[in-house]
């Protein structure tokens, strides 16, 4: 690997014309059309489903019960414990209790009920859910992105397009609002990162509670066992769950639905035999009217007791942040058929017990439990427990994954579990900070009360952000007039607000741990999306003007060497400055010049045949192209080795489509800088640039390939030392065609030449630095905040799978 320091101008004032590429869109016909089953669950994953002869929403409905419910169908264990905690001993009567179980059921009905599986669960984002889902859409459907990377061309994709065109005046005067100002924007940005920190801070309480709630009950099946015996079995319990994510979770959803399948069953019977034995009077707390019962006599104890009501919900966020893995009707059907009747009977039956044994609050499911069956159920519960713990973790992995897609997070690495499943990776990084937090707050923590409140506070500030977001879904995307969309969100922030305004009371009791967890991966995320926008608005700003680049002619000033190198840059449009930087310092660059841009799109999923964007710069004797490779925010992307072989397959193809289509044949007026089309990978395997040898890339074929010993030698040391890294070797051939335009001949040859000369990567290794004349605030983000992430980050190049024998970095320092 090579290294050029080279810093550049600090100010440069001259803003190059707008490209072409933003001024127009490709033909319909160059477009993917064929979208097949890509961006539905159901579509990529089919294969997973190991029943047959079931129906796919049924099979996918007994597997969500795995993945989705875990959480929500363990609440039971700490939620009645969490509500009498702080409530003076004298409001332990029966219509106290009564009260607290009507509080319970009217929650459980309009929250996961009303808003999730009846409204929410229809704003998918082709099949995605969760907060970054609707934050995309949002995206797609005004301008408040604000990294200014957006195409036409993004505009065209299958996966783009989302509800109707036509919006009232009011929604477009509100739309045009918030794109004209920057302040709004960045708002709305926080707001959404606010929601993933609370996420992940999420992941780290579930575990501790839900593991720690479930081995409690050892305490009552073995009275002489201390609470310390207790944390220590949670502990190992933790760090065994941790250790084993590297194994994947992609069987996670058949593996574990039958214990939470089991769980909802037991707790469903035991709540029945608790209702006939105890009190089957309690069917009347059903009645709103205890509600009303309950404040009174409680006073500002029951308000402050929401905090523990509201743990009844924990989990609920899980049907739509994982409705990319399932579907909806699946996600619906478990919850009506299953999941809610089973809920509501075992806490009904809570209620009744603790009307006749109200000495039981503190221990009150595992007290519940009949003689005999304790024992088996503690089982189940732990089991269940662990189960839920596993959701939420994976779901930590997926939403980091989200935010370093729309460049909100520091690039990690993401290791994809399942070559089936999309959505299943792990994150090593993420995965051991979170044990050694959930571990902290496990051992730190005196009791569950503790943490419940911290538990509380996160998963009722996810639900009030996303009943936010999805009340702009209803105005930009639903086209719902505003009215609508403002009945919807007063009536559920008036609800979630009561839970939540008793959660921030709690923060002094343990809900400073969601807090403090959530500003502080928030501010890292906002940080790293700061830093990432003023380094792109720099590139933007200090283009290299194409009349420059003309003036030197097709030679460029210097000596064309043969081989293909390959630009890496985040700019969409325009030549990065690292290019003049590398002309204006080095004697020579290669034949062939393709300026690769590997770019994020507010979509979950970008079908291959829509992929790659080709384009031509300059005029076709400066064998200039530029090459943009478009991800959604799900999507893999690793590398099979045969990235190189693609590009050029489609760069061909982009040479004989331009001779036919007169749209691509003269360069635009102004800026040479073509129209781009979009090459399916389609019409790349159908290519008149025919493959006349394949096969795997090894030492003997490279060191064949070089014309330079010291490259033999040094390529060939690099395969011995990563045998584990093979690539495809294609050789390419022009058609003999007599009806081939000889200039389209001659340029599919030197591309040709150019390929089996060698690639080469080039990259710039940047430094991001404040101006002198910067705020102290703005110095201590981007000097100390953004550059620390930077260094302790991984690359760049090692997560866009560059083979480090073939790269160059070209040095830079930003002044931003």
């Amino acid at each position: 690997m090579s290294r050029i320091d080279i810093e550049p101008e600090e100010d440069s004032n001259d803003l190059p014309p707008r490209m072409a590429a933003d001024e127009g869109q490709e033909p319909s016909h160059l477009r993917g059309q064929d979208r097949g089953d890509q961006t539905s669950w159901m579509g990529r994953n089919k294969r997973e489903l190991p029943w047959k002869c079931i129906p796919v929403p049924i099979a996918l409905a007994y597997q969500s019960f795995g993945v989705v419910y875990g959480d929500l169908s363990t609440s039971p264990l700490y939620v009645y414990r969490s509500i009498f905690s702080g409530m003076s001993h004298h409001h332990h009567d029966t219509d106290t209790i009564f009260g607290a179980f009507s509080l319970i059921f009217w929650t459980l009905t309009l929250i996961p009920l009303l808003k999730y599986i009846i409204i929410i669960l229809s704003a998918d984002d082709n099949g995605e859910g969760g907060t970054f889902a609707l934050y995309s859409l949002l995206c797609r459907h005004g301008k408040f992105s604000l990294l200014p990377n957006q195409q036409a061309a993004d505009e065209e994709l299958s996966a783009y397009k989302y509800g109707s065109s036509g919006q009232s005046t009011p929604s477009l005067a509100l739309k045009r609002s918030i794109e004209k100002r920057k302040n709004l924007r960045i708002v709305l940005l926080l707001v959404v990162l606010l929601g993933a920190g609370m996420v992940i801070g999420d992941g780290v309480v579930t575990p501790a509670i839900s593991v720690l709630s479930a081995v409690s009950g050892l305490q009552a099946a073995h009275t002489k066992l201390p609470s310390g015996g207790v944390r220590l079995i949670c502990c190992v319990i933790l760090v065994g769950l941790f250790a084993l994510q590297h194994s994947g979770t992609h069987k996670v959803g058949i593996l574990f639905a039958p214990v939470v399948v089991i769980w909802l069953i037991s707790i469903f019977a035991i709540g029945l035999y608790n209702i006939i034995w105890w009190n089957p009077k309690v069917i009347i707390a059903l009645s709103p009217h205890y509600i009303f019962k309950y404040f009174a006599q409680t006073g500002t104890d029951g308000w402050f007791s929401l905090g523990g009501v509201l743990l009844s919900i924990t989990g609920t966020e899980a049907m739509f942040a994982d409705l990319g893995h399932f579907s909806a009707t699946s996600i619906r059907m478990a919850f009506i058929l299953l999941v809610y009747p089973c809920l509501v009977v075992q806490y009904m039956g809570q209620a009744a017990f603790l009307s006749k044994n109200t000495d039981s609050i503190p221990n009150s499911f595992y007290d519940s439990v009949p003689d005999g069956l304790l024992w088996p159920v503690l089982i189940i519960a732990t089991l269940a427990a662990i189960v839920a713990s596993q959701a939420i973790i994976s779901a930590t992995f997926s939403i980091i994954k989200q935010c370093n897609a729309l460049s909100c997070f520091p690039r990690v690495k993401v290791v994809h579990t399942s070559k089936q499943i999309e959505g299943q990776i792990y994150i090593p990084e993420i995965n051991w900070i979170l044990m050694i937090l959930t571990l902290a707050v496990a051992i730190g923590f005196k009791d569950t009360d503790t943490i419940g409140n911290a538990y509380g506070l996160a998963v009722m500030s996810v639900m009030f952000i996303t009943t936010f977001l999805m009340a702009l879904v209803m105005i930009f995307v639903w086209q719902r007039s505003i009215m609508v969309a403002a009945l919807f969100l007063i009536f559920f922030w008036i609800v979630e607000g009561a839970y939540l305004g008793a959660a921030l009371t709690k923060v002094p009791q343990g809900g400073w741990v969601s807090l403090l967890l959530a500003l502080f991966f928030m501010f890292i995320m906002f940080v790293w999306h700061y830093g990432t926008r003023k380094k792109y608005n720099f590139d933007l700003h200090n283009k290299v003007p194409l009349k420059w680049i003309l003036g030197l002619g097709p030679s460029l000033g210097i000596v064309r060497v043969p081989g293909i190198g390959l630009v890496y840059s985040e700019l969409a449009t325009g030549v990065p400055a690292i290019f003049s930087h590398f002309v204006t310092n080095l004697p020579a660059f290669h034949n062939v010049l393709v300026f690769v841009c590997v770019k994020s799109v507010p979509v979950p999923y970008v079908v291959p045949e829509e992929r790659f964007l080709i384009g031509r710069i300059c005029p076709r004797p400066y064998r200039m192209y530029r090459c943009i490779i478009r991800y959604g925010y799900r999507d893999l992307q690793g590398d099979d080795g045969n990235f190189e072989n693609l590009l050029i397959q489609s760069i061909a193809e982009f040479i004989q489509m331009e001779a036919v289509e007169p749209q691509f044949a003269t360069p635009d007026s102004v800026s040479y800088d073509g129209r781009m089309a979009v090459i399916s990978s389609q019409a790349c395997s159908s290519s008149n640039l025919l493959v006349s040898n394949e096969d795997d890339f090894d030492t003997i074929s490279t060191m064949q390939s070089s014309k330079s010993l010291t490259l033999q030698s040094l390529r060939s040391a690099y395969d011995e030392e990563n045998p584990q890294i093979r690539r495809r070797r294609v050789r390419f051939q022009v058609p003999e065609s007599p009806a081939m335009d000889p200039a389209v001949r001659e340029e599919l040859k030197d591309l040709i030449d150019a390929k089996e000369a060698g690639v080469a990567y080039i990259m710039g290794h940047s430094y991001v630095k404040a101006r002198r004349s910067s705020s102290f605030l703005k110095k201590l983000v981007v000097d100390f905040g953004y550059s620390f992430l930077r260094k302790n980050c991984r690359g760049p190049s090692v997560a866009l799978h560059i083979p480090h024998i073939s790269l160059i970095e070209v040095g830079m320092i930003y002044h931003v």
